[in-house]
């Protein structure tokens, strides 16, 4: 982490146009795989399974784990790899 905040020390963002730059290495985890969606409402389990069937229509190899709870549905989607999830994320507005 020390050696990636000294290289960070050494850009010179002046574009307020561009944006800034990110060691995407500090942002994304490797093992981030797990997305967790808590889904309100009284569709919610209709929702969770429809997020939940996107999924395995992308990636073939997502596991899903769909909690009922009172007053909301957690939806669990374990993806093989950090990309695919962020990718899905991505895709859907997550």
């Amino acid at each position: 982490m020390k050696k990636i905040v000294e290289q960070q020390d050494n850009v010179n963002d002046t574009c307020t146009d561009c944006g800034s730059f990110v060691d995407i290495g500090a942002v994304i985890d490797e093992h981030d795989t797990l997305l967790s969606l808590s889904i309100e409402g009284d569709d919610a389990n209709e929702k969770a399974q429809q997020i939940a069937e996107k999924a395995r229509q992308r990636f073939s190899h997502v596991e899903v784990n769909i909690n009922e709870q009172q007053d909301k549905v957690e939806l669990n989607l374990t993806f093989s790899v950090t990309v695919e999830k962020m990718l899905f994320q991505l895709e859907n507005g997550l």
